[in-house]
């Protein structure tokens, strides 16, 4: 996992590089990845403390349970994802957590695994029987197309490489927003879109909104459907982490967006792929880690599966996608024309098994001073702890501009 942390870094400063050289007409500063920012920036979510308090990661109801025939990962940290999953299995969501813990686990007990992620996903729920071996190679890393000619030409002379450039943020939890949290530290104007209905989780938001802005936005109201169009209108970027579909009937559907604004980037990241029968289901790093063979390969002595030491494939899939953001707004500025990407988890997750090899750490050890690369900002959320972005070339801002804003506090225009 260490040398897939230190490549997706890597390849990002790379790539935040080169626009900064592009637009001030100068050689690409020197780029050096360090192996302990590296490190601390692949579990920021562990190092965060708002005033002092330590954030709650996973909800009691997600995790590693036992089936009739093998084990199922669920993710239930958001209430409309507890409550789908509770109503699939017949259980009612009320009373104590501890108690629903041990009703959880008698009833996933008596069923398969099989049969428990197909009648959870029926009900619009997340659970993912454990594969008891390390599936096929998946999908691509990396999917990417030039569209068209033209696109906005970005003026020289910045200090930072994406300086004025606007991304609309359209994703949620860890890897679209570590991918958009990146191009607001390099100079974007970052605006996230949510909808009122699904809250973000308060303390995930501290950790992932550094830089950027955020509004609430319902595309079914007109005037609201009015200030996206308008967003559209102007922007750069526009990053997706829906899964297939699920915005199309909204209009951002990158095809349709493409045809209106040829020299637009858009930038797709999903959980599955997106092609074959599990491209539409929704899913997380965990849920991944367990449906494509890693938590077996990670499994305890006693059989229990595991996980990688970090949530790898959403830090790492974050950071590739800001490169491909990068790469292709260099793209644009010396010959014009938008680019489509597609990034999934499963790719980095095949990428994982099948694509990385093992590498010496250049002398550094295993053993780091995270306090080192962690840092502190006031925010609206109060006095946050965090780790120091890991994107680093000659010259590049050591820091965030602003802490993150409160998730849907802002207005819905561009800085």
């Amino acid at each position: 996992m260490r040398e897939l942390a230190r490549a997706c870094v890597g390849v990002c400063s790379l790539a935040a590089a080169e626009p900064l050289s592009l637009r001030n007409r100068v050689p690409v500063p020197a780029v050096r990845v360090n192996e302990a920012a590296v490190a601390t920036a692949f579990v920021s979510e562990r190092h965060l403390r708002i005033d002092g308090r330590t954030p709650t990661s996973f909800a009691p109801l997600s995790g590693f349970w036992r089936a009739a025939d093998g084990w199922v990962r669920t993710h239930a940290n958001y209430p409309h994802h507890r409550a789908r999953l509770l109503d699939a299995l017949g259980i009612t969501g009320t009373g104590q957590e501890d108690v629903l813990v041990d009703v959880l686990a008698e009833e996933l007990a008596s069923r398969p695994a099989q049969e428990v992620q197909e009648t959870v996903y029926a009900a619009g729920g997340l659970a993912v029987a454990v594969a008891s071996a390390p599936a096929g190679a998946g999908p691509a890393l990396v999917e990417t197309r030039h569209v068209g000619r033209g696109g906005r030409r970005l003026p020289a002379h910045v200090s930072v490489p994406v300086q004025g450039v606007r991304v609309l943020d359209l994703t949620r939890i860890i890897a679209g927003p570590v991918a958009t949290r990146t191009l607001a530290l390099l100079g974007a104007d970052v605006l996230r879109v949510d909808a009122p209905r699904l809250p973000e989780d308060a303390d995930a938001h501290a950790d992932t909104g550094m830089g950027k802005r955020s509004t609430l936005l319902d595309l079914a109201h007109p005037g609201d459907r009015h200030d996206f169009e308008s967003l559209l209108g102007r922007a750069d970027v526009v990053v997706t982490g829906y899964r297939p579909g699920a915005l199309d009937r909204h209009g951002p559907a990158a095809d349709a967006l493409l045809a209106r604004r040829p020299g637009l980037i858009v930038a797709q990241l999903c959980a599955w792929g997106w092609s074959g029968p599990w491209a539409e289901r929704r899913g997380f790093d965990s849920l991944v880690q367990a449906g494509t063979g890693i938590a077996a390969i990670e499994a305890t002595d006693d059989g229990r599966p595991g996980v990688l030491p970090a949530q790898a494939l959403d830090h790492g899939t974050g950071y590739l996608l800001a490169a491909a953001v990068l790469r292709a707004l260099s793209d644009r500025q010396a010959t014009g024309g938008g680019r489509h990407v597609r990034l999934s988890l499963a790719g980095t997750a095949s990428w994982l098994r099948h694509g990385v090899n093992t590498a010496p750490a250049h002398g550094e050890s295993d053993l780091y001073d995270a306090g080192s690369w962690l840092t502190e900002t006031d925010s609206p959320h109060g006095r946050l702890r965090h780790a120091r972005p890991p994107v680093r070339y000659e010259g590049a801002p050591a820091n965030w501009g602003h802490g993150p804003t409160r998730w849907g506090a802002d207005q819905p225009h561009w800085a």
